[in-house]
């Protein structure tokens, strides 16, 4: 379902485990966890995702989580529907830069946790070929977004604590 590559930074169990509850959710939600889909996960720095970023968007700024799709949204649904996934299929990879997500983090007042798992959707989503740059498509992505993390019981805001 999916593979986990570190680039410059430390592999973390607590990394892992975020991917591995995340992933399973978001495959059970869109009922893909019986065919042979497969994601890699790429943690990697500030530096390396802009690098990537300038590279393939032509914009030289660090950024926080890209996605690199295997589908258009139309083949990846006719497959999925006639399950046709004989061998193996790539959906695709998903890079996050472990750095801005602690940043983001502090800087939205909620934990990284939160931060990792929804920067994990949202690639995930970009994968199954949504987007949100029109307001159109952006009303389909962040429902879906929002109920995988409603279902993980992972709150945009963490309650101070008294």
């Amino acid at each position: 379902m999916y593979e986990i590559l570190y680039q410059e930074i430390k592999p973390k169990k607590e990394y892992e485990q975020i991917i591995k509850k995340v992933l399973t959710k978001c495959f059970q939600e869109e009922k893909i966890e019986n065919t042979k889909l497969s994601i890699t996960i790429i943690l990697t720095t500030l530096e390396n995702i802009q690098q990537i970023n300038k590279e393939y968007r032509k914009i030289d700024k660090a950024t926080d989580v890209l996605s690199f799709p295997m589908f258009e949204k139309d083949e990846l649904d006719q497959k999925i529907e006639k399950n046709n996934f004989i061998q193996e299929d790539i959906l695709g990879d998903i890079i996050i830069s472990v750095e801005k997500v602690e940043e983001q983090a502090k800087e939205y007042g909620h934990s990284f946790e939160r931060e990792f798992c929804y920067m994990l959707v949202h690639g995930f989503y970009h994968l199954m070929g949504y987007d949100h740059i029109q307001e159109e498509d952006k009303i389909k992505m962040r429902p879906k977004e929002e109920k995988i993390l409603t279902d993980l019981k992972i709150s945009r805001i963490e309650k101070e604590e008294l």
